[in-house]
């Protein structure tokens, strides 16, 4: 698979993706809600060795349903989020795929936290669907 690259909003933070992912998906948890503005964080994860940032990013950290944490990063300058690395998740780095130069790349294969999925969002059952995270 060719590289895979994105950025934030006003261009002072960039990335690259090499591999595979090691998986993607939709997260309806009230915490993703919140921080990505949105009904879900769309997310496809990666390696850590696989992910290379350029530029400065900030940190939020967040508490996981789990009471472990979750380290949000973020343009300073736009707030764009960018990745996050969760302690349930050790060695992998969670891309925002609303990031990727080429959003067309992403496909997400399952959906957690549908148990807070807006009522309103309907997935129809392309995915598998957990009422939290697996595990």
């Amino acid at each position: 698979m060719p590289d895979i690259t994105g950025g934030c909003l006003c261009g002072r933070v960039r990335y690259t993706l090499t591999g595979e992912p090691a998986l993607s998906g939709l997260c309806h948890c009230r915490n993703c809600q919140r921080y990505t503005g949105s009904a879900f964080e769309a997310l496809v994860a990666f390696p850590s060795a696989a992910v290379s940032v350029q530029g400065e990013l900030k940190t939020y950290q967040d508490t996981g349903d789990s009471g472990k944490a979750v380290y949000r990063r973020f343009c300073p300058n736009c707030g764009s989020g960018i990745i996050a690395e969760v302690d349930v998740l050790p060695g992998l780095t969670i891309v925002l795929a609303g990031g990727l130069d080429d959003p067309s790349v992403f496909t997400p294969t399952m959906e957690v936290y549908c148990s807070s999925a807006q009522p309103w969002v309907h997935a129809a059952g392309e995915r598998k669907q957990f009422p939290k995270m697996p595990g």
